[in-house]
C-alpha cells in the first residue's frame, strides 16, 4: 500500500484539538475554556453585507489577490490603526483566513531544509506550517520569569546562514504578551543581516489592552517584514475565513501566483462581509473589545488570588497562561480537570518546549462561564496543592 508523505506524517496533532475532542466525548457538564474563538456572533451589519452580496449575484471568482474593495479596506485599516502603508494594488493579498496567509508566506520564504525560528511558547500551527514547507522549525524558548518577553539575544544566537524566516506573534498566543517594540525591531534588523524574513502575525493586534497597536511593518527600516492578519478574532468572524498577507510587491506577486494553485481566492461573499467589517459601523467591535478587557481583568484578578499558581497579566489577545508546574504534568492536569472537575483548559506543552508546566485559559467566554470555570480550577488547585 502506498505511504503518506513524511512531511504530512511529521506534523503532530495539536493538543488544543486533543482537548477539544476529549471534551466532545465527555457526557457531563463542562465549562469549555480551551478554544481561542470569540463567543460573540458576527455583527449584524456584517452578516447583512454577505446576504446582500449573495442575493446580488456576487457569487463568482474574484481576482486571486482578492477584491480591490477588500484590499483597499485592509490598506485603510493599516494606515488608520497600525501606522503602516501598503499599496492595495500590489502589496496586499486576501487569503482564506490568516492560516493560509501564513502557509503561503512560508512556502515563499523557506527553501527545503532551511530553518524557521519560532519564539516559544507559541501557537503550534507555526511549527506545522514550517514542516509542510519542508523547512525545519527551531523553537527559541522565552523566559517565563521575564514574562515571556522577546529575547533578542536568544534569537540572534539562533540565527544562521540556514535561517529563512523568523515568526513573531504579538500579542502572543498562548501567553497574551505584547513584545517590546524595540526588541521586535532589533529582531527584524538581525534577520535582515542574515537575509531572512520576519513574518509578523498580528491577528490579535486589535485586542491589545495596555499599549499602542502599530504594525511591526510601520517602523521597520528594512524590507523583510511580512504581515499576517485576519478578521477572525477582532471582528468575531472565525468561520468566514478571510485574512490577508501584506508585504513587499515582489513577494506578494509570487504568493498570489501560488494562491491560484491552492484556493484561487477567498469566498466572494465572505470578502464582502470582511470589507463591511473593516469599513462599517465599529460600535459592535468596540463593545466586544470592552467585554474582552473586562474579562481579562477578572481572570487576572482571580488567578492572582489562587495560591500555588501564577500567570502574567496578558497584554492582549484573550488568553491567560497559568503556571501549574508545582502541581504536576500539565497534560495530565488538563485531562484531570476535564474528566473530574468539568473545566477544559489546554496544556501548555502543546505550545512548544517553552510552554511545558502551564495551562492556557481562553477568556473568549462569558463572565458567568469564566467564574464557573475558575471556581472549578480553584477547587482542583486546593485539592492538589
Amino acid at each position: 500500500m502506498p505511504e503518506v508523505t513524511d512531511r504530512v506524517r511529521g506534523v503532530e496533532r495539536s493538543r488544543i484539538r486533543m482537548m477539544f475532542d476529549r471534551a466532545e466525548r465527555h457526557d457531563g457538564d463542562l465549562v469549555r475554556l480551551e478554544v481561542g474563538e470569540p463567543d460573540f456572533d458576527t455583527p449584524e451589519h456584517v452578516v447583512e453585507a454577505a446576504v446582500d452580496a449573495a442575493r446580488g449575484g456576487d457569487t463568482h471568482y474574484t481576482p486571486n489577490a482578492g477584491t480591490l474593495e477588500l484590499r483597499e479596506a485592509v490598506a485603510g485599516k493599516f494606515e488608520r490603526e497600525r501606522g503602516a502603508s501598503f499599496d492595495p494594488d500590489s502589496e496586499i493579498m486576501a487569503t482564506v483566513g490568516g492560516m493560509e496567509a501564513l502557509h503561503l508566506a512560508l512556502l515563499a520564504t523557506a527553501e527545503a531544509g532551511e530553518e524557521v525560528l519560532i519564539p516559544s511558547p507559541v501557537y503550534p500551527n507555526y511549527e506545522a506550517q514550517a514542516k509542510l514547507a519542508d523547512a525545519t522549525p527551531v523553537n527559541v524558548p522565552l523566559d517565563a520569569d521575564a514574562g515571556y518577553a522577546l529575547d533578542v539575544e536568544a534569537v540572534r544566537e539562533a540565527l544562521s546562514a540556514e535561517t529563512s524566516a523568523v515568526v513573531l506573534n504579538s500579542p502572543a498566543n498562548p501567553t497574551g504578551q505584547v513584545f517590546d517594540r524595540d526588541a521586535a525591531l532589533d529582531v527584524v534588523e538581525a534577520a535582515a543581516e542574515h537575509d531572512a524574513w520576519v513574518v509578523s502575525d498580528e491577528v490579535y493586534m486589535g485586542l491589545t489592552y495596555d499599549g499602542p497597536t502599530r504594525s511591526l511593518a510601520a517602523d521597520a527600516e528594512t524590507d523583510n517584514v511580512l504581515v499576517v492578519d485576519s478578521v477572525s478574532k477582532q471582528y468575531a468572524m472565525t468561520g468566514w475565513r478571510v485574512g490577508w498577507l501584506a508585504g513587499p510587491e515582489h513577494l506578494i506577486s509570487e504568493t498570489t501566483k501560488i494562491h491560484e494553485a491552492t484556493t484561487a481566492c477567498p469566498s466572494s461573499v465572505a470578502q464582502a462581509a470582511a470589507t463591511r467589517a473593516l469599513t462599517g459601523d465599529q460600535e459592535p467591535i468596540e463593545a466586544m473589545y470592552d467585554a474582552f478587557l473586562e474579562r481579562r481583568n477578572y481572570v487576572a484578578d482571580r488567578i492572582a488570588d489562587i495560591e500555588g499558581v501564577t500567570a502574567p497579566t496578558p497584554d492582549g489577545a484573550f488568553y491567560a497562561f497559568i503556571d501549574v508546574s508545582e502541581l504536576g504534568d500539565d497534560f495530565e492536569i488538563a485531562k484531570e480537570l476535564c474528566d473530574d472537575y468539568g473545566v477544559v483548559l489546554t496544556p501548555g506543552s502543546g505550545f512548544g518546549p517553552g510552554g511545558a508546566g502551564n495551562l492556557r485559559l481562553s477568556f473568549a467566554n462569558s463572565l458567568d462561564n469564566l467564574e464557573a470555570g475558575l471556581d472549578r480550577f480553584e477547587a482542583f488547585v486546593a485539592d492538589t496543592y
